[in-house]
């Protein structure tokens, strides 16, 4: 009896050291939504789908036209939800142009501060997905910096998989799930 209890006590730890491997970067396309919930290019229509978070921006802060942000970048900074791939914290040029537009209206707006709130699907253990969704928040917030904006003006936060903005155990609902939002103080 003692030797099946040390063998499935060598089988537990065995499976918990193999779940905790390395992450790996994978590089590929970042998706971005705007607030009213229209995808922006290369989402593959999985962000156009009407499904948006409760942690959205309304419009009612009048980032965007109400403050003289007129065409292309009025139009990126209404976007405000940066989408990964699957076990990626990279920004591809796209996402990096629509955190570049928040950059820009973050420098020229000394008091405004910034929530980068970083997100994962459901897939790996709820550790991962906390450190997962913290590189993406300072993924984000490493090029803001980068641009100038003070990083005592962001603050990151990472809820993993705790905050799911789609239900389902699909890759439409995975890739919902997998971003950062850029929420204005």
């Amino acid at each position: 009896m003692r030797n099946v209890l040390s063998y499935v006590v060598v089988l537990f730890l065995s499976v918990a050291i193999v779940g905790c491997g390395g992450r790996k970067a994978v590089d590929g396309d970042v998706n971005v939504e705007a607030v009213d919930g229209t995808a922006g290019a290369s989402t593959g229509g999985l962000a156009g789908d009407g499904v948006s978070s409760s942690g959205l921006d309304d419009g009612s802060t009048g980032l965007g036209g109400a403050m003289g942000a007129n065409g292309p970048e009025g139009e990126l900074l209404s976007k405000r939800v940066v989408y990964f791939d699957y076990n990626s914290s990279l920004l591809t040029l796209e996402s990096e142009a629509i955190v570049q537009a928040h950059a820009q209206f973050l420098a020229s707006n000394s008091g405004v501060q910034i929530i980068l709130e970083g997100h994962a699907d459901e897939r790996g253990t709820r550790e991962y997905n906390l450190a997962l969704g913290e590189d993406r928040a300072k993924s984000v917030a490493n090029v803001m910096e980068a641009l100038g904006v003070s990083g005592g003006r962001i603050q990151n936060v990472s809820y993993g998989e705790e905050r799911p903005v789609a239900l389902g155990y699909d890759e439409a609902a995975f890739a919902l799930n997998r971003r950062v939002e850029i929420l204005y103080q």
